[in-house]
């Protein structure tokens, strides 16, 4: 049996002060630190034992991946980097309040920056101080390659080229895979997993520091997934991603 774990990192200060963030490298709250060491523990009291781990080169998930890896007694573990898994670019609308935002052009409008298929926010420019090219860590990309706004789509196709020359590979050759990173971009693995299509991967909702656990027969057929923990507390989880950008002074 082959099993990939996804975790989406663990509150951030931005989630806690509902910041659009996207590509800004904000750092965990004590919460989220301790939420991902939770799910560090749960995966060993239920005896998985990751060989490999990805993540972005965002702090709050690299960050939380080393919490994971603490609670486990397997910090030792290889742990590979790529800027393919980091959070979708919400372009010019990074570090504004989503209820703010929703106030001011419309929770369908944000409904749309934030969760439409194909539909970017208006974009940075290339040398915004929030753009990743002013980032020495983005040093190696081509202009071409720096998202100055991502709709899921665009988050996707840059992610699969990762997950297909890396992720995969290191699926088929070891048992267990640990994925740590973002929203949107674990959207793209899921979305690709489960062959669901863009009208599905769009409302659902990935809950912070709660393991994801793709199940797989030996010859890479899906046979399982499903949230480890607490049901009702991972449903109260997803319903609070979900009315983040929500106008709630209507």
């Amino acid at each position: 049996m082959k099993q990939l774990i996804l975790i989406r990192h663990g509150e951030s200060e931005w989630n806690k002060l509902n910041l659009f963030t996207g590509w800004t490298d904000v750092d965990l709250t004590e919460f989220g630190r301790q939420e991902a060491f939770e799910a560090g523990k749960l995966l060993k009291a239920e005896g998985f034992k990751p060989e490999i781990c990805f993540t972005s080169y965002l702090k709050r998930a690299v960050r939380t991946l080393n919490q994971v890896l603490a609670a486990m007694d397997m910090d030792y573990l290889p742990v590979e980097k790529s800027w393919r898994l980091n959070e979708k670019s919400y372009g010019a609308i990074q570090g504004l309040n989503k209820a703010e935002t929703a106030k001011k052009y419309g929770d369908e409008q944000v409904l749309r920056w934030r969760r439409s298929f194909d539909v970017q926010p208006p974009a940075l420019d290339l040398h915004d101080e929030r753009s990743p090219r002013m980032d020495p860590r983005y040093a190696e990309l081509s202009d071409a390659e720096i998202p100055l706004t991502e709709s899921l789509k665009d988050t996707i196709a840059r992610l699969m080229p990762y997950y297909k020359d890396a992720i995969l590979p290191a699926l088929n050759s070891h048992d267990t895979v640990m994925v740590v990173a973002h929203g949107n971009s674990l959207r793209g693995i899921v979305k690709e997993l489960k062959g669901m299509g863009n009208d599905e991967i769009i409302k659902f909702n990935i809950p912070t520091a709660v393991p994801y656990i793709f199940q797989f027969s030996d010859d890479m057929k899906l046979e399982k997934d499903y949230f480890l923990g607490n049901q009702d507390e991972i449903r109260r989880k997803m319903e609070s991603v979900a009315n983040q950008a929500k106008n709630t002074s209507k």
